[in-house]
């Protein structure tokens, strides 16, 4: 059987993580049709790895990270803007008020994997980010102008079609910046920005709330205008600031954007088989040298994306995705009221959740430094599922017995769970599709098709009803942590399945070029876990 044949079933998928091997056991030269310099071959001994990756930081992060921050807080403010009056000035029933939710989840997750696509054929994302910015920040403004469902429903379909292509196109760039031992600390600096939104969005909230009046606006319409406003001004200064890929990035000199290239050509090692072992075992079948490659070798484009969707992994990493985007979606739009429904002030309650986004944060960024150190990814992400599947069976409990204090404790405990378990779905994925248009694509869709369940979660929360959310979200919680447990099984089986195969020689008259299209159904590719 071939092994194009073997990858019809989780266990028959080959390894993933590139194996081409860096000055170790065999002498990689850094290839010409890399475009890096005649000699160079792969000698950066003259530069520091540490500082340019500082420079790469410090350049990319806090952009994109306040990207990531407007986004969140333009899609999330509306359950703000309920506390200030929306639903009563508008004349919304709570079903409208709830489709309002909806359309957004539905327009945004069906434009994710469109956008990525778009976005690779563009080539630019110094263009493409910025201009969706500046459409979806218009809407938002807008969504401050209207005065009836129909307006808010048409702004929030727009929203959810305009914001689609930030997340999955922002942590795509970073997968060209960053190699896999630094990849999963990166992403988590940048998806924490939605917790720091989460923080914000609720500070900024009850400032702004205060302005109800102002113009003859009520709070509520200020959120939206200003929030939109502030979009915008960003998303303008963003055509200069923020940079396209390593190979045309001005803040990089030619030789750090040579270095940077190259590092990542060779990041992907399988270490466990060299031309010793091979030999030893029976095959004539030397290592595959793909640096000489570079993307204009691989597939089309049309072709990666029919191999993603041929791809078993990428239905449970989707599942995954959606088991918990359903309880994160869940805890952002309806927190504040589930703190007001205790009793408090709508200020009070919008103030009451900034802690839990921060100490979300905190030990997010915490976690994917040990992450990267460490390099099991999927053992953290079932721990953090345990946390969440603690938190919310502790808010169903509290909520069934009137136990409030037990209820708003429970938000400390699934909070950081949530937002920890983000950034290692991502980069687990990130780090399990071979070749950057396949992983451009495979990102996209487990972002895009997982967000349906962003739909579904802005539906479980209804006034007095709060026990039936909790209960979904707990629900959603296990689904994810079962197919967690079904990707780690399928991968260490895809695994040995590579292996073996690679050691009988059944690839031995395969090229390398063969190899390389091959992507993640290349024996010479490892799954990571």
């Amino acid at each position: 059987m071939t092994r194009s044949d073997s990858v019809t079933t989780m266990d028959q998928k080959p390894e993933v993580e590139f194996i081409e091997e860096v000055k170790s056991e065999i002498d990689v030269q850094t290839p010409k049709a890399l475009d890096i310099g005649d000699g160079l071959e792969d000698d950066f001994s003259d530069i520091n790895e540490a500082a340019v990756l500082r420079k790469i930081d410090w350049r990319l992060l806090p952009l994109v990270s306040l990207l990531y921050l407007l986004s969140n807080l333009d899609r999330g403010n509306i359950g703000n803007a309920r506390l200030e009056g929306l639903e009563a000035d508008l004349g919304l029933s709570t079903s409208q008020f709830n489709w309002c939710l909806t359309i957004f989840f539905l327009t945004y997750s069906a434009c994710e994997v469109p956008s990525n696509y778009l976005l690779k054929l563009i080539g630019r994302q110094s263009i493409f980010i910025p201009t969706i910015m500046v459409l979806w920040g218009l809407c938002m403004t807008f969504m401050g102008l209207v005065n009836n469902f129909a307006g808010l429903f048409a702004m929030r379909l727009l929203l959810g079609v305009f914001e689609a292509g930030l997340y999955p196109g922002v942590t795509y760039g970073l997968t060209m910046y960053y190699a896999k031992k630094e990849m999963q600390s990166r992403q988590a600096i940048f998806y924490c920005a939605s917790s720091v939104a989460g923080a914000f969005s609720g500070i900024l909230a009850f400032a702004i709330g205060k302005m109800s009046g102002v113009g003859g606006y009520l709070g509520w319409r200020w959120i939206f205008i200003l929030e939109g406003i502030l979009t915008v001004l960003v998303a303008i200064a963003s055509f200069w600031l923020l940079p396209d890929y390593p190979d045309t990035a001005k803040f990089l000199t030619p030789r750090e954007r040579k270095f940077v290239i190259w590092r990542l050509k060779t990041d992907n090692n399988y270490k466990g088989v060299n031309d010793r072992i091979l030999a030893f075992e029976g095959s004539t079948r030397a290592k595959p040298d793909f640096t000489q490659f570079t993307e204009d070798d691989d597939i089309p484009m049309r072709q990666a994306l029919l191999s993603v969707f041929k791809d078993p992994a990428i239905y449970f990493h989707i599942l995954v995705y959606w088991g918990i985007i359903c309880p994160m979606y869940a805890l952002s739009l309806f927190s504040p009221s589930v703190v007001y429904a205790l009793g408090y002030s709508s200020g009070v309650a919008q103030l009451m959740t900034v802690p839990v986004y921060i100490l979300g944060a905190l030990c997010a960024v915490i976690q994917a430094f040990i992450v990267d150190r460490v390099g099991n990814r999927s053992f953290f992400v079932l721990a953090n599922l345990v946390a969440i599947l603690i938190g919310f069976s502790l808010a169903l409990t509290g909520q069934l017995k009137g136990i409030n204090g037990l209820i708003y404790g429970s938000l400390y405990i699934a909070g950081p769970g949530l937002v920890s378990v983000f950034p290692g779905i991502i980069s687990w994925v990130a780090i399990n599709f071979a070749n950057p248009r396949k992983r451009a694509i495979a990102m996209a869709c487990q972002i895009g098709f997982g967000n349906f369940g962003g739909a579904a979660a802005a539906n479980f929360y209804k006034p007095g009803e709060f026990e039936i959310g909790h209960g979904l979200c707990l629900g959603f919680a296990a689904l994810a942590f079962i197919n967690v447990i079904f990707l780690q099984i399928g991968y260490t089986r895809a695994n040995k399945k590579a292996y073996d195969d690679l050691c009988k020689g059944v690839y031995d008259d395969t090229t390398d070029l063969e190899l390389f299209r091959m992507g993640n159904r290349s024996p010479f590719f490892k799954y990571g876990l």
